[in-house]
């Protein structure tokens, strides 16, 4: 039976479900409609549309495992299903966390100033330096999998032995608890990367105003405008990010206490936020896609109110 707190957070996640895939559909939708259009599509659009695309997968992989878990608890048995859950779980998380990092990588390149080779080096090659990323991470992916894999086998294989209820359930937590450590582990990367690109775009504003002030120039400049843009949205992206590792970390810690279904389902709903949340950022901050949702807002609202006044008439 379905108590009133597995109620309530269904229906908090819902919302958070449908508020996601609202935002990233909305980015993949405009960037796409511009592609058309423009028949070329920048690489920021195209890291951004890519991002998108996995967090309304990742999204939808956890509401179907969310109702799953809820109401067909049945279903969560040794199986395709158990293993296509987890694999599509670790793909969209990687590639949500990756490519969001990758997005970050590639404005610090464009807007960061130093006058390091190494830099200067990447600057200008840009675009070959996320794909290189990108391609480098699959490696991290297969091997992430791999570790996934071979816990799957290991539980089914004990799974098929004769045991008592209480101990495949004992031994279904053992599993819950290695693959959402083994996922944490490989999310800390591409959070400790976000974290140290924060830090050098925030050193490099610090060097880039202090040549302004050696050169008694005006603080306000292009440059600084796009260092201080570039980091409200850096600072918005790290603390849904580490929303999002806490809610893990604090899964695994739960597995302890035998309250560990609540807190598990508190710490999703929780977690969810970066992915359902983290699309409005650049939909507020790049003028494309901000012009685009007010004007879809303005065109809602101006419906509804015609609608309204036309109803009050009749």
């Amino acid at each position: 039976m379905v108590s009133v707190v597995q109620s309530t957070l269904t229906i908090i996640l819902s919302a958070e479900f449908t508020i996601g895939n609202l935002g990233n559909g909305f980015i993949a939708l405009v960037n796409c409609i511009d592609w058309v259009k423009r028949r070329e599509i920048s690489s920021a659009d195209q890291i951004l549309t890519a991002l998108a695309i996995s967090r309304i997968g990742l999204l939808w992989l956890v509401s179907i495992n969310w109702y799953i878990a809820v109401f067909f608890t049945v279903l969560l048995v040794p199986g395709k299903l158990l293993r296509v859950n987890s694999i599509g779980w670790t793909v969209t998380n990687h590639f949500s966390n990756w490519l969001a990092t990758s997005l970050s990588i590639f404005y610090f390149l464009k807007i960061a100033s130093f006058s390091n080779s190494i830099f200067l080096y990447l600057k200008w090659r840009v675009k070959k330096v996320i794909s290189m990323i990108l391609l480098v991470t699959l490696v991290l992916l297969i091997f992430n999998i791999a570790l996934m894999n071979m816990h799957i086998n290991v539980w089914i294989n004990e799974h098929k032995v004769n045991m008592t209820g209480t101990s495949r359930m004992s031994n279904f937590v053992q599993l819950s608890t290695r693959t959402l450590f083994i996922n944490t582990l490989f999310t800390i990367i591409p959070f400790a990367v976000s974290l140290i690109i924060f830090l050098l775009l925030i050193f490099s504003l610090w060097k880039h105003l202090k040549k302004i002030q050696h050169n008694a120039k005006d603080s306000r400049d292009a440059s600084t405008e796009a260092h201080i843009k570039a980091m409200k949205s850096m600072i918005a992206f790290l603390l849904l990010f580490a929303i999002y590792f806490l809610s893990l970390f604090v899964s695994i810690w739960s597995f302890k206490f035998p309250e560990r279904k609540q807190i598990i389902m508190f710490c999703q709903v929780i977690g969810i936020i970066y992915p359902a949340g983290h699309p409005y950022v650049p939909i507020l901050g790049y003028n494309k896609l901000r012009q685009a949702f007010f004007s879809v807002l303005f065109k809602i609202w101006s419906t509804m109110l015609f609608n309204f006044s036309k109803t009050t008439k009749s």
